[in-house]
Formats: C-alpha cells, structure tokens, sequence
C-alpha cells in the first residue's frame, strides 16, 4: 500500500477530513466509525495463547496466516490507520427471539443470519466511502474487508472506540449492545485517531452462567470446541455426543450470551430491510424445515449466510435439535425419513435422535 505519492496533510486538513470521514458515514448509513493506528502487540499475545491451548478446533484460519492477522501492514504494507465500522442488524425486540428459543418445537436461527448475508451490503457501504475520501485527498491508497481477510476486527474496533470487548469476547457499545456487523478500510493517510473504549463489564457475569455448553470457560476466554455457534457452523463432522442435549433448538448459531447482556437493553433495532427476517426463518419448525429437500435448501437461503452451511450440515443441525425436541409422532416420523440418507455422519445423528425419543 505505501505511496510514495500520497498528499502531505496538515494537521487541520487531517481533522476536517475525520470529521468529514464520520459524517459521509453517518449518510451512507452506518451505524458508527471509528479510527485507530495499527498498533494491537496485547491482542496478538492474547491470540497466541488461545491458539496454543486449541480453543481454534477446526478452525485452521486462524493461525495460517501468522502475524498477518495481528499486524495490519504486514496484511496490507503501508497501512498506517484502521478506519472501523460498525453496522447494527437486530432484526426484532429480543422478546420475540426468547419466544422462539422457548419453544422447543421451533428451530432457532441466530438473529445475524436471518436476513440477507451482511458482507455485500456492509462492504458496499465502506466502497462508498472510500470514494467519498478520495475527493479530499490524492493519491490515498485503501483496502476494505468484511471478513474477508485474517483482520483482528473486534482489538481495532476496541481500539478505534467502537466498543469494549465483552466477557464473552464480542464487542459491546454502551449505546448499542452488541447487535451489529464490522468491517474495516485500512489505509496509509495519517486520520486523527479515537480514543479506545474502556471495559465496563464490571463485576456481572451474566454471558458466563447462562452459556449452554460452558463455552466461556474464564471471563475473555471461549473455549469455541464447546461454542454452538462452532458446533453448529464452524464444524464439519459430528457433533460431539455430550454436547448435544445442551445445544437445545439452536440450528445454526446461538444468541444467548448477547441476550443476557445487560448492555444489549440499548441496542437498537436495525434501519436495513436487507437485514429483516426472510422466508419465516425467525418462526419456522424444526420437522417443517427438516423435510426441505436440496433444492429447497438452496432456493430458500440463497443470498443468505446460512447457505454455506450446505443441504447436509443443515440436517444434521436440526437433527440434533429434533433429538432435544418433546416427543411426537411427527418428529419420529420426520427422523425416519432421513434414515436412509447417503451421509453416514447425517444417518448417525438421525439414529442419535430417534434414540432420544426411545424408538
């Protein structure tokens, strides 16, 4: 990224153009920015250590890329400046979502997902305002990413003022909760950065207790081999037996160390329809979306993260989840559908679950 060209601002250039830089944003519609440097050694040690005790599992990301992930100008040479952005997506009131999770019956989608996949949209926004930028300075170089790039995404927001991040290890805005989206633009044009946000967790440890698989085995420290959203998503193969009768009706992710947050009664609903719930997904059954075939599956969540999942994974979830559901004859009828399935890993969760209900 280094320029040898690149405009030399004065420092009054440099505070009208962050400001400037905050206002376009607010227009294009995100929810909040913030700036940092580069300069995130806490972060990079704490990473270390969390890879050293496997916490990662499958995900093999997260140490291939070396200090790539917790040196951005390593990433991208020249960057001096991390513009964060933040983009709030809660699609309905929580109560609505503690409904769902409540009945057994229904499967339960992480709130993030519901909608259409974030990635397009928030990385559109951030292309926007990079042009933006480049009419009040010449020969800037930029580089954006929405999960697109080993970036430490939650320290530089930390960093940039955006949030704190949490117990549970998601970031939390004290005007916000913890209900949104973030992408970055990394650049070499020396902005006026934030102050960090300050911790204000304080002594609650509310995300810790209410964990359903004891996730979060010390505050700031999750084990993701016992997380859902990693059982659910991340994880290719079978789910662990112990952990599946605590895994309950969640079928991809699980919101509920966001939901106990004391922080999230701030959060705001989201202005994006892109993010509002499609094709029933927020109060769908589980034996009602078990019975899609391959087809359905991938006409329904086109467009959407859960997608990536594949028509496979996505029955084994809601096997799991039929496992943990009241017994009935609808259930054990759906199970035995799939017993024929041409997937050993999905035909062993289906008898796993047909074991459940004593059949």
């Amino acid at each position: 990224m280094a320029h040898s060209g690149l405009q030399i601002l004065q420092q009054d250039q440099l505070e009208e153009l962050t400001q400037n830089i905050k206002a376009w944003a607010q227009i294009l519609g995100l929810s909040a920015i913030g700036i940092s440097d580069t300069e995130i050694t806490r972060a990079e040690s704490e990473l270390n250590s969390w890879l050293a005790r496997g916490y990662h599992g499958e995900m093999d990301y997260m140490q291939k890329h070396g200090t790539k992930r917790s040196r951005p100008a390593e990433l991208e040479p020249g960057t001096t400046r991390i513009i964060s952005a933040r983009l709030n997506y809660l699609p309905e009131p929580l109560t609505q979502s503690e409904q769902v999770l409540a009945d057994p019956e229904l499967a339960f989608i992480a709130r993030y997902t519901l909608g259409r996949d974030y990635h397009k949209l928030l990385r559109k926004r951030l292309q926007r305002l990079v042009e933006l930028i480049r009419t009040g300075v010449d020969n800037a170089d930029f580089r954006v990413f929405v999960d697109s790039a080993p970036v430490m995404e939650k320290p530089l927001a930390q960093k940039a003022g955006l949030g704190w991040i949490g117990k549970h290890t998601n970031l939390i805005a004290r005007d916000a909760g913890s209900w949104f989206f973030l992408g970055e633009i990394f650049t070499n044009i020396p902005l006026i950065c934030d102050s960090p946000a300050q911790d204000h967790c304080g002594d609650c440890s509310a995300c810790i207790s209410c964990c359903p698989t004891q996730a979060i085995v010390a505050p700031y420290q999750l084990d993701a081999r016992r997380c859902i959203s990693y059982l659910t998503i991340e994880l290719h193969g079978s789910i662990p037996e112990a952990l599946r009768p605590d895994i309950g009706n969640r079928i991809f992710g699980c919101d509920d160390c966001m939901q106990v947050c004391p922080w999230n009664r701030f959060a705001k609903l989201t202005g994006e329809i892109d993010f509002l719930p499609r094709a029933s997904l927020d109060s769908s059954t589980l034996v009602e979306l078990f019975n899609w075939d391959e087809a359905r599956f991938l006409k329904t969540t086109e467009g959407s993260a859960i997608r990536r999942l594949g028509h496979t994974r996505w029955l084994r979830n809601i096997a799991v989840a039929l496992g943990n559901a009241p017994s009935s004859v609808t259930v054990v009828t759906a199970l035995r559908k799939r017993l024929n399935h041409p997937s050993p890993m999905l035909r062993e969760h289906v008898v796993w679950a047909l074991d459940q209900h004593r059949v």
